[in-house]
């Protein structure tokens, strides 16, 4: 693990969604404070607003590319986004929240559930948490993780 992904980690567990602890785990990197990060970041967590879509680990990522390059055209921007999303690809099937969790279709509830062992259990959340912060390193910042 990289300094990055264990603090990502640690902001899941204590709590925080996946885009957030992903996100404000650069923070500092990035020229923001961390609870900037974690509010700017709050609605992308669980597939973007528990929706299930894109994972909100991946969101996170996108998100460190736009102020950490700043200089990159659209098109920069979104090669960045898509190596990122490759890295992470080679240990996960999808970068779809619902595909990653076995649904198949959004939960209904906005209310997200009560983070227990059981919970860390039966989820690839940490695991894509502590995948997209290394994803960020290698892609961004030039360090493997």
């Amino acid at each position: 693990m990289s300094l990055h992904s264990e603090r990502a980690v640690q902001l899941f567990k204590e709590g925080k969604n996946c885009s957030q602890a992903v996100f404000a785990a650069f923070a500092p990197e990035l020229g923001l404070d961390e609870e900037t990060a974690l509010m700017v970041s709050a609605g992308l967590g669980g597939g973007v607003g528990r929706m299930r879509e894109v994972c909100g680990a991946v969101c996170g990522s996108a998100m460190a590319v736009g102020l950490k390059c700043p200089e990159l055209d659209k098109a920069g921007v979104y090669e960045k986004v898509r190596l990122i999303a490759d890295e992470i690809k080679k240990n996960h099937p999808s970068i779809i929240c619902r595909e990653l969790l076995g649904l198949s279709e959004p939960e209904g509830s906005f209310v997200p559930e009560k983070r227990t062992e059981g919970y860390y259990k039966k989820r690839p959340c940490v695991q894509m948490v502590e995948d997209a912060a290394k994803a960020v390193d290698k892609i961004l910042f030039a360090k493997e993780g």
